[in-house]
């Protein structure tokens, strides 16, 4: 029989062991993340005294596969349009935390005598908490309904995003040496040159294909063509320079668009988690006691720059971005651990060979012991505010309640701050791609041309396909909202406003003849002169053809269309959230989720009979029963398990409530393989309990907890007995019932 190779021995060895040390880390109420650092740990070669991975450079494979998994699902969770709609708020927080942690993390570093990258990596690591670490925290403490609790979530997707680009901007830092501000700036244009590409080009193209293969998808070949998307993206991302796990996040938020994104994030969270948990336990292979010994003294000072840093920065940035102080403490010390992106960042700079060996372990033991402390920080909040509030002013402390860094527009007229704002996104998005599709044509489809046609002919010919290609792009960067109702408002309100107006348009024309310009210097070997005015000739019939309107506004409320499907589905199911959200008065009011559990004690009781205004002073608004939505329940609507409550109340009412929900349930049964459920014929007798009693006065199933199936009179018959029917003795009845239950029947 053939040898099993090493890499299938390795993956048994490792999971077995994260299965054994996860599931004493679920007894001891500890993320499951941790395990898998201690199992990597355990089959690690540093640990002498149990079997250790043979082949570690096939786990690194597994390894960075499951980093691509990793932040696949995290795209799938992640919305553009939920970042737009967050506001200023967690963008100005997370902004001046990460800038302040990463800038904390370099000094650290450099006060330790360490090198350049390492100090960079080390601040890119420090600046990023963990979305899993805090959600679960939360969630075991009761908390997650609370309003810090929703801004703490807002600012970890935004640094989650940040985290994504980072990865990129540390790869351009390692791969240029010490690149200067004009690098770091074309970095970022490239960046978001091939993000709004992507996205925009995916949200037309993916919807269309999942929509179109609706009816022949099930759930096996979405699993199959997701993942399939994902790897592709992987792969196209390489290849322009990124990294693979920025092109797997990339599809994932995609795809978090689509109809099909709830379906997609259950089918590829089993693969994220297999792979997921192989790439953990490979973080807790390269932990090293010696190193961890040696290195003591940073990891401590590390450890205290975390949870000072994030206490005081943190409530910092949660300050000037709006939260008052008590709430801006409690975000602040929520976030004082980092977790799985300072993983991924360290492995990124190793697999770049630009940091030293020792920073992997030592950012590890800080994550593991940040981690254990997490519950106490954020406990720690309040004492902490109450500390800070009797030793502040009340006029100071009001002063920083009412304090925020929200940008405002000053006096610019909100027509002009609209019209503006679409302007430039219509002209970037669209500027975007017709950059994209030059690109594509002259990279690829003019070449091949030139093997085809003479050279002039195939100049001329990929020419116009080219114009044709993105002509609608171009006519759109000219014409959008030049007859919009804020242009509209505008030239009518004031003659000064038209000399400006006229410029917006002047700018447009400039960038779309700039396009044309290119394409016909490219294809027509004649002077400047001749080719401004075919180029002039080109864009007065792109602007007049009605076809091209007409191409160019189809293309566009497909666009919209794909974007809008997942918002138009939930509408449809009855998932909105109601629109008053976000317009209750009273500034402790606020609505949360909770779920009924399958369990549940409430299950199946009238909330008249829950009297959960009285007990708990909250109003449930909704009830959302698997498609259909319930508004406004009376007493007499029913809660059923699987139920989503929509509930309305204070910080205090609503936790108090989520407890009583936890509480309220019924525990699992230790003897259930006693209760299964027998089949027996039965005799009657004269001395037994049935004989000369009527079935419905017998008490078997309230007094013996059986049912009578029906009585026998013949080989092949059963005859359903009525309620009144007399048991006789000699009668032979077939029961349904637990043993001990018929035993007792029985009289034994």
């Amino acid at each position: 029989m053939a040898e099993l190779p090493y890499l299938v021995k390795d993956l048994a060895l490792i999971l077995i062991v994260a299965s054994i040390v996860t599931v004493l880390f679920k007894k001891l109420k500890q993320p499951l993340v941790l395990g898998y650092l201690v199992a990597g740990f355990l089959v690690s070669p540093h640990m002498p005294y149990i079997i250790s991975v043979v082949d570690r450079a096939d786990i690194q494979v597994w390894a960075d596969i499951g980093v691509m998994f990793l932040l696949f699902s995290l795209g799938l969770d992640f919305s553009f349009k939920k970042i737009l709609k967050m506001g200023l708020s967690p963008v100005i927080a997370t902004c001046s935390i990460v800038f302040c942690m990463m800038m904390l993390g370099y000094v650290v570093g450099n006060a330790f005598g360490w090198g350049y990258m390492d100090c960079v990596f080390l601040g890119g690591m420090l600046a990023m908490s963990s979305t899993t670490i805090i959600y679960k925290a939360f969630d075991d403490m009761g908390l997650r309904q609370q309003r810090f609790a929703n801004m703490v979530m807002s600012v970890l997707i935004l640094e989650d995003m940040f985290a994504i680009v980072m990865m990129v901007m540390l790869s351009a830092i390692a791969g240029g040496g010490n690149p200067d501000g004009g690098q770091m700036l074309e970095s970022v244009m490239r960046i978001g040159f091939f993000l709004i590409l992507w996205f925009v080009v995916g949200i037309f193209v993916i919807p269309l294909l999942l929509r179109s293969l609706r009816k022949l998808i099930n759930s096996e070949t979405l699993l199959i063509i997701s993942l399939g998307l994902c790897c592709a993206m992987a792969v196209i991302s390489t290849q322009v320079g990124f990294s693979s796990a920025f092109g797997a996040f990339v599809m994932g938020s995609i795809l978090a668009e689509t109809i099909e994104a709830d379906k997609i994030i259950k089918l590829v969270e089993p693969v994220k988690n297999l792979f997921g948990a192989v790439f953990f336990v490979s973080v807790g292979m390269l932990v090293d006691p010696a190193v961890l010994v040696e290195y003591a003294l940073p990891i401590g000072v590390l450890i205290l720059a975390i949870l000072l840093g994030q206490s005081l920065f943190g409530s910092m940035g949660f300050l000037i971005s709006g939260q008052s102080v008590k709430s801006a403490m409690q975000c602040g010390f929520s976030m004082a651990q980092i977790g799985e992106f300072s993983f991924i960042i360290a492995s990124l700079g190793l697999s770049l060979g630009v940091i030293s060996d020792f920073l992997y372990p030592v950012v590890v033991a800080v994550s593991v012991i940040t981690t254990f402390l997490t519950p106490y920080m954020i406990r720690a909040a309040t004492p902490s505010y109450s500390f800070v509030e009797k030793r502040m002013s009340p006029k100071l402390i009001g002063l920083l309640n009412d304090f925020t860094l929200g940008l405002q527009a000053g006096n610019m007229n909100a027509n002009w701050k609209v019209l503006l704002v679409q302007m430039l996104r219509n002209t970037l998005i669209y500027s975007i791609l017709s950059v994209a599709g030059i690109v594509l044509m002259y990279t690829f489809i003019i070449p091949m041309l030139h093997g085809v046609l003479p050279g002039g002919w195939a100049d001329v010919t990929g020419g116009v396909i080219t114009l044709l290609l993105i002509s609608p792009f171009l006519r759109a960067i000219i014409m959008k909202k030049n007859h919009s109702e804020e242009f509209k408002a505008l030239w009518k309100e004031s003659r000064y406003n038209r000399p400006l107006l006229i410029l917006t348009i002047i700018v447009r024309l400039v960038i779309a003849s700039a396009a044309v310009f290119y394409i016909c210097g490219r294809m027509l070997h004649i002077s400047g002169l001749l080719v401004a005015v075919v180029v002039a000739v080109i864009v007065v019939l792109m602007i007049l053809s009605r076809p091209l309107k007409k191409r160019s506004i189809i293309l566009e409320r497909m666009f919209l269309l794909n974007l809008r499907s997942r918002d138009i589905e939930a509408q449809v199911m009855g998932q909105r959230r109601p629109l008053y959200e976000g317009r209750l008065l009273d500034r402790d009011i606020h609505i949360a989720d909770f779920d009924v559990p399958e369990n549940s004690k409430l299950a199946g009781m009238q909330l008249k009979e829950l009297r959960l205004g009285s007990t708990f002073g909250i109003h449930i608004s909704s009830i959302l029963r698997g498609c259909r939505r319930i508004n406004i329940p009376n007493g007499c609507s029913m809660i059923l398990p699987g139920d989503e409550l929509q509930v309305i109340g204070n910080d205090e009412q609503l936790s108090a409530f989520g407890a009583h929900l936890r509480e309220n349930v019924y525990e699992e049964d230790p003897d259930i393989e006693k209760r299964e459920m027998k089949l027996r014929q039965m005799v009657i007798k004269t001395d037994g309990p049935l004989c000369g009693k009527t079935l419905m006065n017998s008490g078997i199933r309230e007094t013996y907890g059986c049912m009578v199936v029906g009585l026998e009179e013949g080989e092949q018959t059963l005859t359903q007995l009525s309620p009144s029917y007399e048991f006789k003795k000699g009668d032979v009845i077939w029961v349904v019932g637990e043993e001990n239950a018929l035993l007792r029947l029985e009289g034994r």
